[in-house]
């Protein structure tokens, strides 16, 4: 009876051990692939907002360069007019609040916007954006010709209040086509709109911050850390590509994620404690292992216990699961191989307003708007071709209500994986920062006045409809336009314009393309025309409506308009095709002896006055 008891028992003891690595090494498994897709997840999310940073750093250089441009072109004869010319242009930008420079080609200051005071000159800030202003000119770039400095302090200025930091931008600055020196635009790191959506990232749990390349903080969710350095640790033996740093911050334990950004040179850190970033399961998973230790100890208790001990087991690991997700913003879902919804994260209510579970049993495609299915399903197959795959894509999904938000979606395969045979998919709603990006590029290509295509869009679309089409380019320039701004000012100036912009509107076909090309210089693009009397009676239609009277503000302005006539036959280079209607406006413009209406020149180019 001994024997049998101490057989019993090793059998037991022998359940209980196959049991336990059992658990443990399942418990390991589901770690290790909710780490994995939390990972990927904030790299995700790191890379999204280092994208947006350097576009909007980006932006700022591209409206830098259009102001130096502007300043380039003016009329201003002495030092007292081009510093009220570079002063006037600081007032018009929200980007550089704190003002603009210019600098000689050797990096002395030439003259400045306002009187506030500036970095010192030998603050070794400024030595990145002389770097990459002199590797640009080393290498004769023309797409990466210009610079940003890092954080700097303001002399004279209190520390310890975050405006007290400013950042600056270069571009090379020209006159006459020759290199002048340098135009710099300065801003305020704790008003910038840089800083505006750095706030809205503000959690209870991770700090968010963007900071140059000597760690100075340029960005933060906090204004109050603004210009402090972080820690050495998280940028020592930096690579290049987006890595996890462990460090200690006193005695606690810290995790930062670092993304370098484009065009800058700074890097985007999201930092947080190493407890809260692992999270509940992590910890929960520890306790689950040592529980399952302790059973092997007390594995004598026989069979009964082991069932009941495990059963136990399992079933506070599924309570624990709910709860790690009951309150997550993010969707999490487990799709089988053909798609089917097996499980979906009780977030599944608040996020897209399905009742809890209900959704499991149908397939995913349902959700999914028609046009993004195609690229989902092959992406889905290519994902369950690979046993260890990942993969992410952005896509459109149907909330309870019929609308559709934009998710990104990251899903790992995990069909060998026992405990979840099936796709792990965290999906993020992301419509807020697409539409933002999407407000970018929008405002990167039309004009800020009058809202109508710029140059730049223009010059796209001529390009793009050359290749198979003719077009016929009207350049229309304002006569008397100048005066007006003597004379009203340039409030009235800006309102004449966005009237102006707004009868040529009027006149315009569907198909036709309006944009501002210049202070007082539209363009408009005829796709398709290749009839002489049709761009001539446009150019007659536009004569016309900019001859009538403009009320603004209880004045009556009248002003008149010179257009340029050009047929550009398909696969003309759009460029040429530019030119062409440039000169045709500037012979009738300035010619006394053309009589007003009268087509000048019959062949590559048409006039009318």
């Amino acid at each position: 009876m001994r024997l049998r008891n101490w057989i019993a028992v090793l059998v037991s003891v022998l359940l209980l051990a196959g049991a336990g690595v059992a658990g443990i090494l399942v418990n390991r498994s589901t770690v290790q692939a909710v780490e994995k897709v939390h990972r990927t997840d904030t790299t995700a999310l790191g890379d999204n907002n280092a994208e947006l940073t350097g576009q909007l750093q980006y932006y700022s250089t591209v409206e830098l360069g259009r102001i130096g441009a502007l300043l380039a072109a003016g009329t201003a004869v002495s030092v007292e007019q081009a510093k009220a010319a570079l002063a006037a242009a600081a007032k018009k930008t929200n980007t550089f609040q704190y003002g603009l420079l210019i600098t000689d080609p050797s990096h002395h200051v030439l003259m400045a916007s306002g009187d506030s005071p500036l970095p010192a000159t030998e603050d070794a800030g400024w030595q990145p954006m002389w770097a990459q202003l002199d590797t640009a000119a080393a290498t004769e770039s023309a797409v990466d010709d210009y610079g940003f400095s890092n954080v700097m302090q303001v002399a004279g200025s209190d520390p310890a209040k975050p405006a007290s930091y400013v950042a600056a931008v270069a571009v090379p600055f020209t006159r006459a086509g020759v290199p002048a020196g340098y135009l710099i635009g300065l801003n305020h790191v704790s008003s910038t709109s840089l800083q505006g959506y750095m706030r809205e990232l503000k959690s209870d749990y991770h700090r968010t911050t963007i900071v140059d390349a000597a760690g100075r903080i340029g960005a933060a969710s906090l204004d109050e850390v603004l210009g402090t350095t972080v820690n050495p640790e998280i940028l020592r033996n930096r690579t290049g590509a987006s890595a996890f740093v462990e460090y200690l911050e006193g005695e606690e334990k810290m995790i930062a994620v670092v993304i370098d950004i484009d065009h800058s040179g700074w890097y985007y850190i999201r930092t947080q404690t190493k407890a809260s970033f692992d999270g509940v399961v992590y910890n929960r998973s520890q306790t689950l292992n040592l529980t399952l230790l302790a059973m092997l100890v007390i594995g004598v208790v026989g069979i009964t216990l082991l069932g009941y001990r495990t059963q136990i087991t399992r079933r506070r690991a599924d309570e624990r699961f709910q709860a790690l997700f009951q309150h997550a913003p993010d969707l999490v879902s487990v799709l089988d191989a053909g798609g089917r919804i097996i499980f979906s994260s009780p977030s599944t209510t608040s996020v897209l307003g399905f009742k809890a579970g209900s959704l499991a049993g149908h397939s995913v495609f349902d959700v999914v708007h028609h046009e993004d299915q195609p690229q989902m399903r092959e992406k889905l197959g290519a994902l369950l071709a690979d046993p260890a795959g990942v993969l992410r894509l952005q896509c459109r999904v149907r909330t309870a209500d019929g609308q559709f938000r934009w998710f990104d979606f990251t899903a790992s395969n995990q069909m060998a994986n026992p405990s979840l045979n099936g796709v792990v998919i965290n999906a993020r709603d992301i419509s807020e920062n697409r539409a933002f990006q999407e407000r970018l590029e929008h405002e990167a290509q039309h004009d800020p006045l009058t809202g109508l295509p710029n140059r730049r869009r223009m010059h796209d679309k001529l390009n793009s409809t050359l290749r198979a089409d003719a077009v016929a380019v009207l350049f229309v320039d304002l006569n008397g336009f100048k005066p007006v701004n003597d004379r009203h000012g340039h409030e009235i100036g800006d309102e004449l314009l966005r009237q102006v912009a707004d009868r040529l509107s009027a006149c315009v076909r569907t198909e036709d393309v309006l944009s501002r090309v210049g202070g007082d210089e539209f363009v408009i693009l005829m796709p398709g025309t290749v009839a002489p009397d049709d761009a001539i009676a446009m150019a007659g239609r536009v004569r016309y409506v900019l001859e009538l009277p403009f009320r603004i503000d209880g004045h009556e302005i009248g002003i008149g308009a010179s257009v340029g006539v050009h047929l550009a036959p398909a696969a003309t280079d759009p460029d040429e095709a530019l030119r062409a209607a440039d000169h045709a406006m500037y012979e009738i413009k300035h010619s006394s002896r053309i009589p007003a209406g009268v087509t000048v020149r019959v062949g590559r180019h048409r006039a009318v006055d």
